[in-house]
């Protein structure tokens, strides 16, 4: 089952956040969540209560981010423009030897 609409096309902001943002190392997110994490902890420790639950509230959009962020690596907007371009320059090639 293809749950994808052909019709949507990415717009040009979108592309060019995906092509930075798959240029990220996954691990960044993942080690930034866990320094969010563990800054927030000494905060508490220290403490300072309200500071650390603030902190803390970073954790996980940046882990989200993350998640984000494989998506793109994977699944990112390209994909369909790599495929329809394959079937394109596999057509140009058929048509090309039966003109030589």
């Amino acid at each position: 089952m293809d749950t994808k609409n052909k019709e949507q096309q990415e717009g040009p902001v979108a592309k060019a956040i995906e092509k930075q943002t798959s240029k990220i190392p996954s691990d960044i997110f993942l080690w930034g969540g866990l320094a969010i994490g563990a800054a927030a902890m000494t905060l508490y420790c220290m403490k300072r209560k309200h500071l650390a639950l603030l902190i803390g509230q970073g954790v996980a959009p940046v882990l989200l981010l993350g998640v984000y962020n494989k998506l793109v690596k994977q699944m990112g907007h390209d994909i369909d423009e790599t495929i329809v371009g394959d079937e394109t320059n596999q057509k140009n090639k058929g048509t090309d030897k039966k003109n030589t």
